[in-house]
């Protein structure tokens, strides 16, 4: 896996050596990132559930402004701290469980980014708490990475955009319009 444009592009991952760490592909990261690519400069993310910091890390290469990583598994920090580190960036990642950090944040996001494990039930839980806690900029983008065939459960925002790339679809969410 590569970073796939930008300041970092061609740069390597580390490679995963652990099977509950699924990060997200290099053709699901490029559609994501060509989707955004005029949305994303001088924005603020938040790469929730980060994994490896592919996302991030992307995010980061592509001008975005800022990027929050948050994991609560041990394994998948190092992971993004080396990641960081092998690429030049100075970056804090949280280890943290996502549902005690969104309850004590106060930032807004232009950009969030959900991909935390298929069938944890966890979509419905983190984009309400998202939603309660007002953490979604007004004209902010939501992205849920899931299991095609998966529904996310939400009564909170609306979806505007559903791509499916095999067996894995990217799910786009924006404040429900009035």
């Amino acid at each position: 896996m590569r970073v796939d444009a930008g300041k970092f592009k061609g740069r390597k991952f580390i490679e995963n050596k652990y099977a509950h760490i699924r990060p997200t592909t290099d053709k699901v990261r490029q559609a994501l990132f060509v989707k955004l690519q005029f949305f994303l400069p001088g924005k603020s993310v938040l790469d929730l559930f980060c994994g490896t910091g592919a996302i991030g890390i992307e995010a980061l290469s592509r001008g975005a402004g800022s990027v929050t990583m948050v994991d609560k598994d041990a394994r998948s920090v190092a992971m993004t701290k080396q990641n960081l580190s092998n690429m030049g960036i100075v970056q804090k990642v949280n280890k943290c469980d996502a549902l005690i950090f969104l309850e004590n944040c106060a930032e807004k996001f232009d950009l969030i980014v959900l991909d935390p494990p298929y069938k944890s039930g966890l979509y419905g839980k983190v984009l309400s708490k998202i939603f309660e806690k007002n953490l979604l900029a007004e004209d902010g983008i939501i992205v849920c990475e899931h299991a095609s065939g998966d529904q996310i459960e939400n009564a909170d925002f609306e979806v505007f955009d559903e791509k499916r790339y095999g067996n894995i679809t990217l799910t786009y969410l924006q404040h429900k319009q009035v």
